[in-house]
């Protein structure tokens, strides 16, 4: 960013200290909310809006080639007018971004002058055209959609610096998206009853970008059809330059039948939950005491300044004093030992947890359970506890995936069919992919800022979407068209500019 940029952002980092510092006590025999008279206006020429962050977004999508590649590759349309491709699928993401959270938002973007203003739009798709792009696509066409989310998130990577390409972390779960209509095509009945589609979703853990998204119907397995979508993300990962890749899944993505396969290219890495079947249970209860070994968990976090006290735990008050069964986690033990899956030549490394539980009800102890999880993984190398705790990781997607539902709105079925719905969340996560291309294509400039910088990638790569939102897209703005440029005049600070006038630093470079 230039001087003048910088100089501004510290007087106005320094204005708010100075109004919240501790010392400033004046006028404190009264109430801080002090405003009165309050009137309102409509300015006769300048104009503003509440999102001016969507122009860093939109140069961030130009700067990658993304526009470019979705008009060059998907054709959906047989007439362009007046939209592209790219002006409906940016539609999608854009309305996620500036806070809307179904397809009738987008009308509040359309009838929004300076909004359209700040695109150099003229218009913008409505509600109804949006719905009915989704009802254009095909499978195929969905498909050709996220290789082109591929090729250009290869660009992106190839920013990076080395050690990120050490390993690619692929996790893959399936969700289940429920829906009251009773109308829409290939919709049906969950396992627990919920009646919806049921997504798989394959998202890197090194950025938390999504991989892969399918819909299927709410009565498939979590597993169905994962091995083609696995086999993409591999192809994109190897593609983009990571020299290995570590597959992850819970219990239901044991997929025995591509383990050897998966195997046979020695850059993938595989690490499974397995099901506790009777077999392997009597294999882990037959194991020699002296095999197990104790499972220490590291703290959760590491404390700065002073342990505080506990406070009291109140639910288990409650189960002790209403004698529920009460379940408590005694001790953890692991071991290892070779297996071979039904469907698989080769013997694979299945390492078992052993949990030593106790049962009580009220303040007596009623027997001690024992329970057993399995990891199977054609990693050799890596040290029991190392494998327990990386299978362990894996429960961080449900957090992503946690994102997509409630903050970015993409596993939602609002259109009319599965292909219509699968277009519709494939374009809608396109906004999380926004912000994980915006975190990484943030410079790290060498020297003494080197590694505050890495920090803030990796704090933007990690921070909720709301998070992002409130902090680099929704920033007042007035909108000022000079010559040949549009300027984004920002009217108001918050703490993350500098990291904001980075990015737009390098993205006009």
């Amino acid at each position: 960013m230039n001087a003048k940029i910088r100089r501004q952002l510290k007087n106005r980092k320094r204005r708010i200290e100075r109004r919240l510092g501790q010392t400033n006590l004046g006028g404190c025999s009264q109430p801080m909310f002090t405003a009165r008279h309050i009137h309102y206006e409509i300015a006769d020429r300048s104009r503003g809006t509440a999102h001016g962050g969507i122009g860093a977004i939109h140069a961030l999508a130009h700067q990658i080639g993304l526009i470019d590649a979705i008009d060059d590759r998907l054709h959906v349309l047989k007439r362009h007018l007046p939209f592209h491709e790219s002006d409906h699928v940016l539609n999608f993401a854009y309305n996620a971004l500036c806070d809307g959270t179904c397809l009738q938002d987008i009308e509040l973007r359309r009838n929004d002058e300076v909004f359209l203003d700040a695109l150099g739009a003229r218009r913008i798709p409505d509600p109804t055209t949006a719905g009915d792009f989704c009802r254009r696509f095909t499978p195929a066409d969905v498909d050709t959609l996220q290789d082109i989310f591929d090729d250009v998130r290869i660009g992106v990577w190839s920013q990076q610096p080395d050690a990120f390409f050490d390993q690619a972390i692929i996790d893959m779960d399936g969700t289940l998206v429920a829906t009251t209509g009773a109308c829409k095509q290939g919709m049906d009945i969950a396992y627990d009853g919920t009646w919806g589609y049921h997504p798989l979703v394959l998202t890197l853990a090194n950025t938390g970008e999504v991989l892969r998204l399918v819909n299927r119907p709410g009565n498939r397995p979590s597993h169905d059809g994962a091995a083609a979508q696995v086999d993409q993300a591999l192809a994109a990962c190897i593609r983009g330059g990571f020299r290995r890749v570590l597959l992850r899944g819970d219990t239901d993505f044991s997929q025995t039948e591509h383990l050897d396969r998966w195997d046979a290219d020695g850059r993938v890495r595989f690490l499974f939950g397995f099901n506790a079947m009777p077999n392997l249970v009597d294999i882990a209860q037959r194991l020699p005491e002296r095999v197990w070994q104790p499972l220490q968990r590291p703290p959760r976090y590491a404390v700065r300044t002073e342990p505080r006290q506990r406070r009291d735990r109140v639910k288990e008050q409650v189960v002790v004093e209403r004698e529920f069964e009460n379940k408590r986690l005694q001790s953890e033990e692991v071991a290892e030992f070779n297996y071979q899956p039904t469907a698989c030549r080769e013997s694979y490394r299945m390492v078992v947890v052993r949990k030593n539980i106790s049962v009580a009800k009220g303040e007596k102890v009623l027997f001690d359970e024992v329970v057993y999880f399995f990891y199977l993984t054609n990693d050799w190398l890596a040290e029991m506890h190392e494998i327990v705790f990386t299978a362990n990781e894996r429960c961080h997607q449900e957090n992503i995936l946690a994102q997509l539902l409630g903050g970015v709105r993409a596993l939602h079925a609002p259109v009319d069919n599965l292909v219509s719905n699968w277009a519709y969340m494939v374009m809608t996560s396109l906004a999380w992919n926004l912000k994980a291309w915006w975190a990484l294509t943030l410079p790290e400039a060498p020297g003494r800022w080197h590694d505050r910088h890495r920090a803030e990638k990796q704090w933007v790569l990690g921070i909720e979407f709301k998070t992002f939102v409130n902090a680099f897209v929704r920033l007042p703005c007035q909108i000022v068209k000079t010559g040949r440029r549009l300027v984004y005049r920002l009217l108001a600070w918050n703490r993350y500019l500098p990291i904001f006038f980075r990015l737009v630093s390098a993205v006009h470079c």
